[in-house]
């Protein structure tokens, strides 16, 4: 346990310091989402574990409601982590990307305001990026799905305008 004042881990290492079909994976999710180290993978991994154990604690109540995941299964389709149709089952099918889908600097990439996952990641990074009204500098900041249409340059941001040559629609 933690002292006050001092910092925790939000993440969980794995066991075994070297086996190389997980560092081999581990390796191509972060080129893949333009994450900056393996603390960033491992806290979205943490995360889904969290969610996975929320999952399985509220299946395994028995109640004659039935509305015990209704919250926590509302949230999850509020961030977009889970389908519209999807239940409190299909918690524990989960993947790390769809975790990974839903960061800003993802979000950002995907909307075509850069032109890899590290380009978005500096983008947000430099203050160049809003989410509705306000400017957002966290690239692991998780999106919304009625958010996700707010994410734009900043009109002060010299990216905003269309001619800018680091803007990914110039590239031919």
């Amino acid at each position: 346990m933690a002292l006050p004042g001092e910092n925790t881990k939000f993440y969980e290492t794995p066991n075994h310091p070297y086996q190389g079909e997980r560092i081999a994976e581990e390796s191509d999710l972060l080129s893949r989402y333009g994450l900056k180290n393996k603390q960033e993978l491992w806290r979205a991994q943490s995360e889904l574990r969290s969610y996975r154990r929320e999952a399985r604690e509220l299946l395994g109540r028995v109640t004659e409601e039935g509305d015990e995941g209704e919250e926590f299964v509302a949230r999850l389709r509020r961030y977009g982590i889970l389908g519209d149709a999807d239940e409190l089952d299909a918690v524990l099918s989960l993947d790390v990307t769809d975790v990974l889908e839903r960061r800003l600097q993802t979000v950002a990439y995907r909307k075509g305001l850069a032109n890899t996952p590290q380009q978005a990641r500096q983008f947000v990074t430099h203050g160049h990026v809003i989410v509705g009204e306000s400017r957002v500098t966290a690239p692991s900041r998780k999106v919304a799905v009625a958010e996700e249409d707010d994410v734009a340059f900043d009109e002060t941001s010299p990216l905003d305008d269309e001619l800018h040559p680091a803007r990914a629609d110039n590239q031919e």
